[in-house]
């Protein structure tokens, strides 16, 4: 399965007042680094959201391991471990730039009819970038 890396600067904006990402922020980064690795495969989720096609978290196990701070350069690593005909699950880490292992997370993510709000098969040209 593929896998992908992304690097995230830590913001003020990311931090409470104390310097720490704040615990709702790694979910950002999750995100943000699953909309590159689409991006970097060539895969629109506008052009999806005009098809009636979106991407939705059904499932997700995260774990904090060391606080990320502010200014901190983190490495946000994605990799598909499953493909099922209607979801992905992805394995993903965040590392600081000391390579210490911040953050984990499994992401189930669903792919859905966006007029019914139910599941539907995943793009072919996305099981085939992601394989």
């Amino acid at each position: 399965m593929k896998e992908f890396n992304w690097n995230a600067r830590v913001y003020y904006e990311d931090t409470d007042a104390g310097g720490v990402v704040y615990h709702a922020r790694y979910l950002a980064f999750f995100e943000r680094a699953r909309t590159e690795m689409l991006r970097q495969v060539n895969i629109s989720q506008q052009k999806l959201l005009q098809e009636g096609i979106a991407f939705v978290v059904k499932k997700l196990d995260i774990s904090y391991l060391f606080p990320a701070r502010l200014d901190d350069m983190l490495t946000i690593n994605s990799k598909a471990v499953q493909i099922r005909k209607a979801s992905i699950i992805f394995k993903q880490t965040i590392y600081n730039q000391n390579k210490q292992l911040v953050s984990s997370a499994d992401v189930v993510i669903a792919c859905v009819d966006i007029t019914k709000m139910k599941p539907c098969g995943l793009p072919k040209l996305l099981v085939l970038e992601f394989i």
